[in-house]
Protein backbone atom coordinates (compact mmCIF):
# COMPACT_ATOMS: atom_id res chain seq x y z
CA UNK A 1 0.00 0.00 0.00
CA UNK A 2 1.30 3.46 -0.88
CA UNK A 3 1.82 5.74 2.18
CA UNK A 4 3.14 9.25 2.64
CA UNK A 5 5.73 9.87 5.39
CA UNK A 6 5.76 12.85 7.70
CA UNK A 7 8.55 14.34 5.55
CA UNK A 8 6.28 14.47 2.48
CA UNK A 9 4.75 17.98 2.19
CA UNK A 10 0.99 17.96 2.66
CA UNK A 11 0.29 19.86 -0.60
CA UNK A 12 2.30 17.30 -2.58
CA UNK A 13 0.52 14.42 -0.87
CA UNK A 14 -2.83 16.00 -1.69
CA UNK A 15 -1.85 16.48 -5.33
CA UNK A 16 -0.72 12.87 -5.74
CA UNK A 17 -3.82 11.54 -4.03
CA UNK A 18 -6.02 13.72 -6.27
CA UNK A 19 -4.23 12.52 -9.38
CA UNK A 20 -4.77 8.91 -8.40
CA UNK A 21 -8.46 9.56 -7.78
CA UNK A 22 -8.88 11.20 -11.19
CA UNK A 23 -6.87 8.61 -13.15
CA UNK A 24 -9.05 7.25 -16.00
CA UNK A 25 -10.21 3.66 -15.86
CA UNK A 26 -8.86 1.47 -18.63
CA UNK A 27 -11.11 -0.85 -20.58
CA UNK A 28 -11.95 -3.86 -18.43
CA UNK A 29 -10.24 -2.44 -15.36
CA UNK A 30 -11.41 -5.04 -12.86
CA UNK A 31 -8.65 -5.96 -10.41
CA UNK A 32 -8.42 -9.68 -11.20
CA UNK A 33 -9.44 -12.17 -13.84
CA UNK A 34 -13.16 -12.95 -13.95
CA UNK A 35 -14.79 -16.32 -14.57
CA UNK A 36 -17.83 -15.62 -16.72
CA UNK A 37 -20.74 -18.05 -17.09
CA UNK A 38 -22.32 -17.83 -20.55
CA UNK A 39 -24.30 -19.86 -23.09
CA UNK A 40 -21.38 -22.20 -23.85
CA UNK A 41 -20.08 -22.66 -20.30
CA UNK A 42 -17.46 -20.74 -18.34
CA UNK A 43 -14.60 -18.57 -19.60
CA UNK A 44 -11.88 -16.75 -17.70
CA UNK A 45 -11.72 -13.14 -18.86
CA UNK A 46 -8.39 -11.31 -18.32
CA UNK A 47 -8.26 -8.47 -15.81
CA UNK A 48 -6.92 -5.96 -18.32
CA UNK A 49 -8.65 -5.85 -21.67
CA UNK A 50 -7.05 -3.77 -24.41
CA UNK A 51 -8.61 -5.23 -27.55
CA UNK A 52 -12.12 -6.67 -27.90
CA UNK A 53 -13.70 -8.25 -30.97
CA UNK A 54 -17.51 -8.34 -31.02
CA UNK A 55 -19.32 -10.54 -33.56
CA UNK A 56 -22.65 -10.29 -31.73
CA UNK A 57 -24.66 -7.24 -32.80
CA UNK A 58 -26.70 -7.12 -29.59
CA UNK A 59 -23.51 -7.07 -27.51
CA UNK A 60 -21.98 -4.42 -29.78
CA UNK A 61 -25.12 -2.32 -29.31
CA UNK A 62 -24.93 -2.69 -25.52
CA UNK A 63 -21.19 -1.98 -25.35
CA UNK A 64 -21.74 1.16 -27.42
CA UNK A 65 -24.56 2.23 -25.08
CA UNK A 66 -22.26 1.70 -22.08
CA UNK A 67 -19.44 3.72 -23.66
CA UNK A 68 -17.10 0.77 -24.22
CA UNK A 69 -14.98 0.75 -27.38
CA UNK A 70 -14.16 -2.38 -29.38
CA UNK A 71 -11.40 -2.88 -31.93
CA UNK A 72 -12.91 -5.46 -34.29
CA UNK A 73 -16.39 -6.02 -35.77
CA UNK A 74 -17.93 -8.03 -38.60
CA UNK A 75 -18.95 -6.46 -41.88
CA UNK A 76 -22.67 -5.79 -41.62
CA UNK A 77 -25.49 -3.35 -42.22
CA UNK A 78 -25.32 -1.28 -39.05
CA UNK A 79 -28.23 0.79 -37.74
CA UNK A 80 -27.63 4.53 -37.89
CA UNK A 81 -26.57 4.79 -34.25
CA UNK A 82 -23.87 2.16 -34.85
CA UNK A 83 -22.79 3.50 -38.26
CA UNK A 84 -19.32 4.40 -36.99
CA UNK A 85 -18.41 0.70 -36.86
CA UNK A 86 -18.51 0.58 -40.65
CA UNK A 87 -15.47 2.86 -40.84
CA UNK A 88 -11.87 1.72 -41.33
CA UNK A 89 -11.11 2.64 -37.73
CA UNK A 90 -12.53 -0.74 -36.73
CA UNK A 91 -10.88 -3.93 -37.96
CA UNK A 92 -13.22 -6.11 -40.03
CA UNK A 93 -13.04 -9.70 -38.85
CA UNK A 94 -15.47 -11.53 -41.12
CA UNK A 95 -19.26 -11.62 -41.33
CA UNK A 96 -22.00 -12.21 -38.77
CA UNK A 97 -21.97 -15.90 -39.75
CA UNK A 98 -18.40 -16.58 -40.83
CA UNK A 99 -15.32 -15.20 -39.04
CA UNK A 100 -12.19 -14.35 -40.99
CA UNK A 101 -9.87 -16.29 -38.73
CA UNK A 102 -6.74 -14.70 -40.17
CA UNK A 103 -8.17 -11.24 -39.48
CA UNK A 104 -9.20 -12.27 -35.96
CA UNK A 105 -5.70 -13.56 -35.27
CA UNK A 106 -4.25 -10.36 -36.66
CA UNK A 107 -6.48 -8.28 -34.38
CA UNK A 108 -4.83 -10.00 -31.39
CA UNK A 109 -7.93 -9.67 -29.15
CA UNK A 110 -7.98 -10.16 -25.39
CA UNK A 111 -11.69 -11.07 -25.60
CA UNK A 112 -14.06 -12.26 -28.35
CA UNK A 113 -17.83 -11.94 -27.98
CA UNK A 114 -20.18 -14.09 -30.04
CA UNK A 115 -23.93 -14.62 -29.97
CA UNK A 116 -26.83 -15.57 -32.19
CA UNK A 117 -25.58 -15.98 -35.77
CA UNK A 118 -21.93 -16.29 -34.70
CA UNK A 119 -22.61 -18.69 -31.83
CA UNK A 120 -21.83 -21.74 -33.99
CA UNK A 121 -18.22 -20.54 -34.37
CA UNK A 122 -17.60 -20.34 -30.63
CA UNK A 123 -15.28 -23.36 -30.40
CA UNK A 124 -13.04 -22.21 -33.26
CA UNK A 125 -12.80 -18.65 -31.97
CA UNK A 126 -12.13 -19.83 -28.41
CA UNK A 127 -8.88 -21.35 -29.70
CA UNK A 128 -7.69 -17.85 -30.59
CA UNK A 129 -8.63 -15.89 -27.46
CA UNK A 130 -10.99 -16.04 -24.44
CA UNK A 131 -14.51 -16.13 -25.95
CA UNK A 132 -17.96 -15.71 -24.43
CA UNK A 133 -21.31 -16.54 -26.04
CA UNK A 134 -24.07 -14.05 -25.19
CA UNK A 135 -26.83 -15.61 -27.28
CA UNK A 136 -30.26 -14.45 -26.09
CA UNK A 137 -32.75 -17.15 -25.08
CA UNK A 138 -36.13 -16.44 -26.76
CA UNK A 139 -37.87 -18.42 -24.00
CA UNK A 140 -36.37 -16.09 -21.38
CA UNK A 141 -35.76 -13.04 -23.52
CA UNK A 142 -35.75 -10.24 -20.98
CA UNK A 143 -34.01 -12.38 -18.36
CA UNK A 144 -31.16 -13.27 -20.70
CA UNK A 145 -30.88 -9.71 -22.03
CA UNK A 146 -30.62 -8.44 -18.46
CA UNK A 147 -27.97 -11.04 -17.57
CA UNK A 148 -25.93 -10.18 -20.66
CA UNK A 149 -26.05 -6.45 -19.95
CA UNK A 150 -25.02 -7.03 -16.35
CA UNK A 151 -22.19 -9.35 -17.43
CA UNK A 152 -20.83 -6.74 -19.83
CA UNK A 153 -21.21 -4.10 -17.14
CA UNK A 154 -19.18 -6.25 -14.77
CA UNK A 155 -16.47 -7.11 -17.29
CA UNK A 156 -15.95 -3.49 -18.32
CA UNK A 157 -16.59 -1.82 -14.96
CA UNK A 158 -19.80 -0.21 -16.14
CA UNK A 159 -22.18 -1.66 -13.55
CA UNK A 160 -23.80 1.65 -12.65
CA UNK A 161 -24.47 2.57 -16.28
CA UNK A 162 -25.80 -0.91 -17.02
CA UNK A 163 -28.24 -0.87 -14.10
CA UNK A 164 -29.42 2.65 -14.93
CA UNK A 165 -30.24 1.77 -18.54
CA UNK A 166 -31.84 -1.52 -17.55
CA UNK A 167 -34.07 0.29 -15.06
CA UNK A 168 -35.19 2.72 -17.78
CA UNK A 169 -35.88 -0.15 -20.18
CA UNK A 170 -37.85 -2.17 -17.64
CA UNK A 171 -39.93 0.87 -16.71
CA UNK A 172 -40.71 1.51 -20.39
CA UNK A 173 -41.73 -2.13 -20.87
CA UNK A 174 -43.99 -2.04 -17.82
CA UNK A 175 -45.72 1.09 -19.13
CA UNK A 176 -46.12 -0.47 -22.59
CA UNK A 177 -47.63 -3.65 -21.16
CA UNK A 178 -50.36 -1.61 -19.47
CA UNK A 179 -51.32 0.07 -22.74
CA UNK A 180 -50.86 -3.08 -24.84
CA UNK A 181 -53.30 -5.05 -22.70
CA UNK A 182 -56.07 -2.71 -23.84
CA UNK A 183 -54.96 -2.34 -27.46
CA UNK A 184 -56.38 -5.55 -28.92
CA UNK A 185 -54.70 -8.54 -30.56
CA UNK A 186 -51.61 -8.35 -32.72
CA UNK A 187 -49.83 -10.43 -35.36
CA UNK A 188 -46.18 -10.06 -36.40
CA UNK A 189 -45.18 -10.98 -39.94
CA UNK A 190 -41.82 -10.89 -41.67
CA UNK A 191 -41.77 -10.33 -45.42
CA UNK A 192 -38.93 -11.42 -47.70
CA UNK A 193 -38.78 -11.96 -51.43
CA UNK A 194 -42.54 -11.58 -51.80
CA UNK A 195 -43.30 -14.20 -49.14
CA UNK A 196 -44.50 -13.90 -45.54
CA UNK A 197 -43.81 -15.70 -42.26
CA UNK A 198 -45.66 -15.19 -38.98
CA UNK A 199 -44.07 -15.29 -35.53
CA UNK A 200 -45.79 -15.72 -32.18
CA UNK A 201 -44.96 -16.26 -28.50
CA UNK A 202 -41.74 -18.18 -27.89
CA UNK A 203 -40.30 -17.33 -31.30
CA UNK A 204 -37.27 -15.18 -32.13
CA UNK A 205 -39.62 -12.16 -32.14
CA UNK A 206 -41.74 -13.38 -29.25
CA UNK A 207 -40.70 -10.34 -27.18
CA UNK A 208 -43.61 -8.53 -28.84
CA UNK A 209 -46.01 -10.68 -26.84
CA UNK A 210 -44.04 -11.96 -23.84
CA UNK A 211 -42.32 -8.74 -22.77
CA UNK A 212 -44.17 -5.97 -24.62
CA UNK A 213 -47.60 -7.36 -23.76
CA UNK A 214 -49.27 -7.42 -27.19
CA UNK A 215 -51.97 -10.10 -27.01
CA UNK A 216 -51.31 -12.68 -29.76
CA UNK A 217 -53.95 -12.80 -32.49
CA UNK A 218 -53.33 -16.52 -32.97
CA UNK A 219 -51.79 -19.26 -30.83
CA UNK A 220 -49.66 -22.23 -31.81
CA UNK A 221 -47.49 -20.67 -34.51
CA UNK A 222 -44.26 -22.50 -35.29
CA UNK A 223 -41.35 -21.25 -33.18
CA UNK A 224 -38.63 -22.22 -35.65
CA UNK A 225 -36.10 -19.60 -36.71
CA UNK A 226 -37.93 -19.01 -39.97
CA UNK A 227 -41.37 -18.76 -38.39
CA UNK A 228 -44.50 -20.15 -40.02
CA UNK A 229 -45.15 -19.48 -43.70
CA UNK A 230 -48.46 -17.66 -44.12
CA UNK A 231 -50.60 -16.08 -46.86
CA UNK A 232 -52.91 -13.10 -47.16
CA UNK A 233 -55.79 -15.54 -46.60
CA UNK A 234 -54.27 -16.49 -43.24
CA UNK A 235 -53.98 -12.85 -42.20
CA UNK A 236 -57.62 -12.21 -43.16
CA UNK A 237 -58.78 -15.28 -41.25
CA UNK A 238 -56.73 -14.27 -38.19
CA UNK A 239 -57.99 -10.68 -38.54
CA UNK A 240 -55.57 -8.98 -36.12
CA UNK A 241 -56.34 -5.62 -34.55
CA UNK A 242 -52.69 -4.73 -35.05
CA UNK A 243 -50.30 -5.91 -37.75
CA UNK A 244 -46.58 -5.57 -37.00
CA UNK A 245 -44.30 -5.93 -40.02
CA UNK A 246 -40.57 -6.60 -40.44
CA UNK A 247 -39.31 -6.00 -43.99
CA UNK A 248 -36.28 -8.29 -44.28
CA UNK A 249 -35.50 -7.06 -47.79
CA UNK A 250 -34.46 -3.71 -46.29
CA UNK A 251 -31.85 -5.50 -44.16
CA UNK A 252 -30.47 -7.52 -47.06
CA UNK A 253 -30.32 -4.48 -49.33
CA UNK A 254 -32.91 -5.80 -51.79
CA UNK A 255 -34.97 -2.63 -51.75
CA UNK A 256 -37.29 -0.55 -49.60
CA UNK A 257 -41.05 -0.83 -49.55
CA UNK A 258 -41.23 -4.49 -50.56
CA UNK A 259 -43.36 -5.32 -47.54
CA UNK A 260 -46.03 -2.81 -48.52
CA UNK A 261 -46.28 -4.36 -51.97
CA UNK A 262 -46.80 -7.80 -50.41
CA UNK A 263 -49.47 -6.56 -48.00
CA UNK A 264 -51.35 -4.23 -50.29
CA UNK A 265 -54.05 -6.61 -51.52
CA UNK A 266 -57.82 -6.90 -51.19
CA UNK A 267 -57.64 -9.62 -48.53
CA UNK A 268 -55.34 -7.84 -46.05
CA UNK A 269 -57.29 -4.64 -46.75
CA UNK A 270 -60.33 -6.23 -45.07
CA UNK A 271 -58.60 -6.79 -41.72
CA UNK A 272 -59.26 -4.63 -38.68
CA UNK A 273 -55.59 -3.66 -38.56
CA UNK A 274 -55.65 -2.31 -42.10
CA UNK A 275 -59.01 -0.55 -41.95
CA UNK A 276 -58.09 1.18 -38.68
CA UNK A 277 -54.62 2.16 -39.84
CA UNK A 278 -53.01 -0.06 -37.23
CA UNK A 279 -50.18 -1.48 -39.34
CA UNK A 280 -46.77 -0.81 -37.77
CA UNK A 281 -43.63 -1.21 -39.87
CA UNK A 282 -40.98 -2.11 -37.30
CA UNK A 283 -37.36 -1.03 -37.66
CA UNK A 284 -36.04 -4.08 -39.58
CA UNK A 285 -32.37 -3.64 -38.66
CA UNK A 286 -33.13 -3.39 -34.95
CA UNK A 287 -35.49 -6.36 -34.98
CA UNK A 288 -33.78 -8.67 -37.46
CA UNK A 289 -30.09 -7.93 -36.89
CA UNK A 290 -29.58 -6.38 -33.46
CA UNK A 291 -32.35 -7.81 -31.28
CA UNK A 292 -31.47 -7.74 -27.60
CA UNK A 293 -29.13 -4.74 -27.51
CA UNK A 294 -29.92 -1.95 -25.06
CA UNK A 295 -30.43 0.77 -27.66
CA UNK A 296 -32.34 -1.37 -30.17
CA UNK A 297 -34.64 -2.78 -27.51
CA UNK A 298 -35.40 0.65 -26.04
CA UNK A 299 -36.13 2.00 -29.53
CA UNK A 300 -38.47 -0.92 -30.23
CA UNK A 301 -40.38 -0.35 -27.00
CA UNK A 302 -40.65 3.37 -27.75
CA UNK A 303 -41.88 2.81 -31.31
CA UNK A 304 -44.63 0.37 -30.32
CA UNK A 305 -45.64 2.43 -27.27
CA UNK A 306 -46.00 5.51 -29.48
CA UNK A 307 -48.20 3.62 -31.96
CA UNK A 308 -50.40 2.00 -29.32
CA UNK A 309 -50.79 5.13 -27.21
CA UNK A 310 -51.99 7.13 -30.23
CA UNK A 311 -55.05 4.91 -30.26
Amino acid sequence: MMTFSARCPRPLAALVAGALALAPLTIGAHVQDLTIQHAKGATTVPAKLKKVVAFDMASLDTLNALGVEVSGVPTSRFPEYLAKYGSDKYEKVGTLFEPDYEAVNGADPDLIIVGGRSSAKYADLAKIAPTIDLTVDPKDFLGSVKRNVQLLGKIFDKQAEAESQLAKLEKSMADLRQDAAKAGKGLLVLTTGGKMSAYGPGSRFGVLHGEFGIVPAVEGLATTNHGQAVTAEFILKTNPDWLFVIDRDVVTGQGNGAAKKVLENELVAQTTAWTKGQVVYLDPVNWYLVGGGLTALQASVDQIAKAVMKK
